[in-house]
Parts: structure tokens; C-alpha cells; sequence
């Protein structure tokens, strides 16, 4: 069932009892524990924290636990799944399920019990009604129970005399139960047809935190990563970002008030930054327009250029005429190559400050899409770091590249970034985005040099083969999601208009498991809303060749398979979807 009040109903209901959290592998949820951990700490709640990677992980960690606890917080996993059937525990256990996929299991959402479902159905989510899934599952004990009387009345007679006394109403209701069925299936079917993502669950657990009185800059900070994040990886639609980003500007607005400043002070302070402190006046947040180019303050100007998605894309970087562009880009905001090339730190202080309003000047001439609502953090005056430098430093610490790392400490790197007191993590996980992207976009323009990208008819797909070069680093859905996507953008820029309406699926080896590999699905470049429609057609075609799949993932558009398996199910694919 849905929690209404998020303090009495949810968070109340743990204070004194021991929990257990189980948080999935995401930048979100470990912003959303991050926020947990702090209100945990106020209120010395004994937890335990579990990372877990799929639902084996989930299964498997659960029977180790369970003997322990009662109560168990379910971060960005399970909310899919019908939990009491797969964890199968005690009655008196009780879960918090704070997931932001959707859509959410009927039998979760029906669980009056046992499960409590902490985000609010959202406007595009179509419950539905419990009579149409569950209302006639008594049915068939009604119609047995009445064959069960006609044979008790009639015995000894003969078989066929038992039958034709089987009465009218038994026939009429075997009929609506057929009838029932065949909605319910059409109903469940419309229902679970695509895959999507809702609120972000770290901002969810900020808005706790601040119904607790709880809050602070820090914990506001990490749950405008998680948001972030949602942006970044084209989980949710720019509306619904900056809905978000609206209602973040107000909690900046009411921790402190806007800082004022002098004619002297405008050109390092934004006029519309709305600006706050928390107990430590060095730190400090600053909401404005900015500009969504990767990790620009902590690499050169042309690298970020050469690493984002929307210059990357549509300068066509990968080709000679794409280079050409961009060295005019570079000359028509009178940025020198020298500086364009030195880190943007050590670029010249007039040209650092005018670089927003020369790219605001080229992104318009050239039709780039350059400039959004984003948020800063300020540690001290010196260090300055935009949300999506957190969101590509903890997707790279996500990124085990060396067999011996496990995916446990790469939770703990990605959490341990968000603290000020960790800082050289952060910086540390800034340097590996920095060669994550590098391979990224490498890989990407290797793809289109040797047309790997292949139309199938419904959909493109790319095969990242066993032994290729940096082919470890596309083992973590995430990655292998920010692949596929920058990939299929790519795609579409070179190709005709009809591109931009077909999903792509990407496919690499699984690291340390060979004979294995990952797949995963993204919707096309021309769906408004970004739903994804791969989870039920893998299953189905994995059912129709008898494919040998692993569908361990809580987001249903990935899983895992044999390689031998991978050309005959891309073929059931195809029939599939024409």
C-alpha cells in the first residue's frame, strides 16, 4: 500500500528498531542512503546497509539477514517485483519500498501488511483497480465447490448423468471467469507494457528530511545529485527536471536568503544565484543557469567540447568536416587554441570569465543546446564542482574495471564522494570519468567508422565483441546505458530522419564471466517520454528460442545471456516487433 504521511507512516515507525537497507548500485540510491545515513545518525537508528546489483544479490543477502531483522527499506529495488513472493518472509516482517522505477507490482501496491510504498503514485501512473486484477480469484473454488454438491447429490449415478445436471449457473460463471481473465491479461499487459522511471528517490528522502527539520546544505546537495543524475541519464524528461529544479530553488531560498552584492561583486557572483551556508560558511550552493558541458571546470574547454553529448553529436565530431567545425567554434568565440587546450582553471581569468557568455553567443549560431538549470558547489572560494561533475565522478567509481574490486566498495567510493571530508575520492572519480568518456565517445566513433551500429528493421543494435579493446568497462548497466545512448544520438545525426524513431540495443561481454554477455535496451531518440518497451519484448522472445537469459536486473530493459544464445534471440526480436 501507498504511505500518505511520510514522517508517521514511514519514518516514525523505525525510530528504535533495527533496519536493514538494501540500496541498488545506482548514483541515486547512494544519494538516497547518504540521506538515510544522516537522518540514521540523528536519531541513533541501528541499520544495516546491503548494496546489491540484482535480485539474486537481493535474495541472497535477505536469508542472510533475516533472522536479525523486522524491518527492511528497499532503496531503488524491488518495487517491480512482487517482494512476499520472492523474499518470501515471516508475516511480522515489515518493507519500505522507496523505488523509482516504475511501473510498481500490483501485489506490492495491494499489500495492506506488509509493504508500504513510500512515493506517491505519480500523474502518469494508471493503477490498476484491485476488482479487475484480484476480485474473481474465488471463482474457481465457487464452481468446484458446486460440482463437488452436484456429485454428492447424484451418486451413483452415471458419469454422464453427473454432467448434464451440471447446473446453469456453473456454466455461466466458468464463462465470466474466462471473460474476467482475458480483461485482467489485457489490463495487466497495458499496465506493464513499458518500463519507466519516477521521482527521484534521493530527493524524496531529502523532502524527510526536511519535514524532520532535519535538512541542511549537504543533504539538500545530495538529493540535487540524485536529480541530476535522472537528467544525465535520460531517465526522466527536461519538464520533469526542471519541475524538480523549482521546487530545490525554494529550499534554497528558504534555508538562507540570497547573498548581496556590490557592482565590484557581480561579475564573480551570478545576480540570480540564490546562494546558502550551512554550519560551515566555506560551503555553499549557488542554483543558476549553467552550462552542460562535461566536467568543463576540471578539464580543458576543447576536451569537454570533444566529451559532451549535445557538441559531440551534433558538431559530428567524429568526422574531418565535425573537426573543422569545432576548430570554428573555437575561433568565433575568440578562445585561443593554447587556452582551449590548458586546463580551464589555468585558462587566462578574463577569458574564464567571459567563456559563459561566448558559448551562450556560439550555442545559438550553431544550434547547440548547451545551457540549463543546474546547481554548484562552492568549498571555500576556490573549489567549484556542478552536479553533473558529481554524477560522472560516481558513475566512474560505480565502474569496477579490475577483477578484484568488488561492486560493495565501488557503492562505498560512489556514497564516500558525497562527503566533504572525502574529497580526494571525489577528485579521484572526476580523473576516471575523465578516461571513462574518453573510451566512451572513442568507442562510440570506432562504431560509426565500421558501421557496427546495425537496422534490424524494428530496431539498431551494436555487439561489442568478446576481446575488444576497454570492453571491461561496459559490464555495468550504467555505462553500457551512457553508451548506448550517446551511441544511438550519433546514429541519428548521420542518418535519415526515420532513425530518430527506432530504440537501439547494445550488447558487450559480461568482465569475468566469459562466454556471457550484457544487453540493453534504450528507447528511440524521438520519444517525448522516455519509456522503454525491451523488458516484456526480452522476455517474450527469450521464451519463444528458449534462450538461456538471466533477467536479474531491476530495471527489466537489461540482462544477461550466452553468447551462443545472442544472434537467435535478436531474430525472435526482429519477428517480434515487425
Amino acid at each position: 500500500m501507498y504511505v500518505h504521511d511520510i514522517v508517521n507512516d514511514f519514518y516514525k515507525k523505525i525510530i528504535g528498531k533495527k533496519v536493514l537497507v538494501f540500496a541498488n548500485s545506482d548514483i541515486d540510491a547512494a544519494c538516497s542512503c547518504k540521506i538515510l545515513q544522516w537522518l540514521f545518525q540523528c536519531d541513533s537508528i541501528v541499520y544495516s546497509l546491503v548494496p546489491v546489483q540484482g535480485i539474486q544479490d537481493m535474495i541472497t543477502a535477505y536469508e542472510e539477514h533475516a533472522s536479525e531483522v523486522k524491518y527492511v527499506i528497499l532503496v531503488n529495488c524491488g518495487g517491480t517485483l512482487d517482494i512476499v513472493e520472492i523474499l518470501q518472509p515471516e508475516p511480522d516482517v515489515i518493507f519500505y519500498i522507496v523505488d523509482n522505477h516504475r511501473p510498481t507490482d500490483v501485489c506490492n501496491i495491494y499489500n495492506n501488511e506488509q509493504i508500504y510504498i513510500v512515493p506517491k503514485p505519480g500523474d502518469e501512473e494508471t493503477i490498476p483497480d484491485f476488482d479487475d486484477i484480484f476480485g474473481n480469484d474465488d471463482t474457481d473454488e465457487e464452481v468446484n465447490s458446486e460440482e463437488e454438491e452436484v456429485d454428492s447429490e447424484t451418486e451413483g449415478e452415471s458419469r454422464g448423468a453427473k454432467r448434464q445436471r451440471l447446473n446453469e449457473a456453473s456454466i455461466l460463471r466458468r464463462r465470466e471467469r474466462r471473460l474476467w481473465e482475458e480483461k485482467r491479461n489485457r489490463i495487466m499487459f497495458d499496465y506493464t507494457q513499458f518500463t519507466y522511471y519516477g521521482r527521484s528517490s534521493a530527493i524524496l528522502m531529502y523532502e524527510l528530511a526536511w519535514k524532520l527539520s532535519k535538512d541542511n546544505v549537504d543533504v539538500l546537495w545530495w538529493g540535487i545529485v540524485g536529480v541530476t543524475s535522472q537528467l544525465v541519464l535520460r531517465q526522466v524528461t527536461v519538464e520533469r527536471y526542471q519541475s524538480e529544479i523549482e521546487r530545490i530553488t525554494l529550499h534554497i531560498g528558504r534555508l538562507c536568503p540570497p547573498i548581496t552584492t556590490t557592482d565590484d561583486d557581480q561579475s564573480s557572483v551570478h545576480s540570480r544565484s540564490e546562494t546558502c551556508s550551512n554550519y560551515t560558511t566555506a560551503t555553499r550552493v549557488t542554483g543558476d543557469k549553467d552550462l552542460s558541458l562535461t566536467l568543463y571546470r576540471h578539464w580543458t574547454v576543447e576536451q569537454s567540447l570533444r566529451h559532451s553529448l549535445e557538441t559531440a553529436t551534433r558538431l559530428r565530431l567524429w568526422t574531418i568536416r565535425g573537426e573543422k567545425r569545432l576548430q570554428q567554434l573555437l575561433a568565433e568565440m575568440g578562445l585561443p587554441l593554447v587556452e582551449s587546450r590548458q586546463l580551464f582553471s589555468a585558462m587566462d581569468l578574463s577569458l574564464r570569465r567571459q567563456f559563459h557568455t561566448m558559448m551562450d553567443k556560439m550555442a545559438e549560431s550553431h544550434q547547440l543546446d548547451v545551457v540549463f538549470s543546474s546547481f554548484t558547489l562552492h568549498h571555500g572560494c576556490r573549489r567549484r564542482y556542478q552536479a553533473m561533475d558529481f554524477v560522472f565522478a560516481m558513475l566512474a567509481l560505480f565502474n569496477p574495471t579490475e577483477k578484484d574490486i568488488k561492486y560493495i566498495d565501488c557503492f562505498q567510493d560512489a556514497v564516500a564522494c558525497l562527503s566533504r571530508q572525502h574529497r580526494t575520492v571525489l577528485e579521484e572519480g572526476i580523473e576516471r570519468a575523465k578516461k571513462l568518456l574518453t573510451i566512451l565517445y572513442r568507442q562510440t566513433h570506432n562504431a560509426l567508422d565500421m558501421k557496427q551500429i546495425i537496422s534490424a528493421g524494428p530496431f539498431l543494435y551494436m555487439v561489442i565483441q568478446e576481446g575488444s579493446l576497454d570492453a571491461c568497462y561496459y559490464s555495468e548497466p550504467t555505462c553500457l546505458g551512457l553508451l548506448a545512448q550517446v551511441a544511438l544520438r550519433a546514429y541519428v545525426q548521420t542518418s535519415r530522419k526515420k532513425a530518430a524513431g527506432l530504440p537501439l540495443i547494445v550488447s558487450a561481454p559480461l568482465h569475468g564471466s566469459p562466454g556471457h554477455c550484457i544487453v540493453l535496451g534504450v528507447p528511440p531518440v524521438a520519444e517525448a517520454v522516455p519509456r522503454n518497451f525491451f523488458g516484456k519484448a526480452f522476455e517474450q522472445a527469450a521464451e519463444k528460442t528458449n534462450s538461456q537469459v538471466e533477467l536479474e536486473y531491476f530495471d527489466s530493459s537489461v540482462m544477461r545471456m550466452k553468447v551462443e544464445d545472442r544472434a537467435k534471440f535478436f531474430d525472435a526480436l526482429t519477428a517480434l516487433l515487425s
